[in-house]
């Protein structure tokens, strides 16, 4: 799920920005650029952990604008999503199809045929949630659940994943009430 990992990053900067602080002008947009970004190989990049100051070049000036590319070497924090990995979620909403979560930027769709079968018709609409037969299981926005990823797309930046909670150890752990265990 989360790892670290070393990457490269090209930086265009105008000559205003040439003095003091053009190695914190430097991370400052390198931050601005790639944090929060989903990376196709790689997943989303959480934070920038470190730049290292022999890892910044400046190899080419534009010579119409006098801009200078600087390629970048930094340090990161990746949050990729593995095919049966469990995780553990926040439920942000539930409809007739079934309920989407989120681990951090991540968003994970879990439709009522990956649910346990005392769960399949139990839709509530009234509570927008989902009921199981015995009323014991309630899952609506803003509660927990433990669940298994089967599937991840990623398409224009972006990375989904499809869950199911229909295995052992799976499905809802936290209520949302704030009382006992949370996420």
């Amino acid at each position: 799920m989360f790892y670290v990992k070393t990457l490269e990053h090209e930086i265009e900067l105008e000559p205003i920005h040439f003095g003091q602080k053009l190695r914190a002008t430097i991370v400052r947009l390198l931050k601005e650029e790639v944090e929060g970004l989903a990376l196709a190989n790689y997943g989303f990049v959480v934070n920038v952990i470190e730049v290292p100051e022999d890892q910044i070049r400046g190899n080419i000036i534009e010579y119409d604008t006098g801009n200078v590319v600087f390629f970048v070497k930094y340090t990161a924090l990746l949050l990729r999503p593995f095919v049966n990995e469990v995780v553990d979620a926040t439920v942000a909403q539930c409809n007739e199809l079934g309920f989407f979560a989120y681990v951090g930027p991540l968003r994970i769709f879990v439709s009522k045929h990956s649910m346990p079968e005392d769960m399949f018709n139990g839709f509530d609409g009234e509570r927008d949630s989902w009921v199981s037969d015995d009323k014991e299981v309630v899952i609506s926005s803003g509660c927990g659940v433990r669940l298994k990823i089967k599937g991840r797309t990623v398409e224009q930046g972006n990375i989904t994943a499809i869950g199911t909670i229909k295995d052992n150890y799976l499905g809802l752990i936290d209520d949302g009430s704030g009382e006992g265990e949370g996420l």
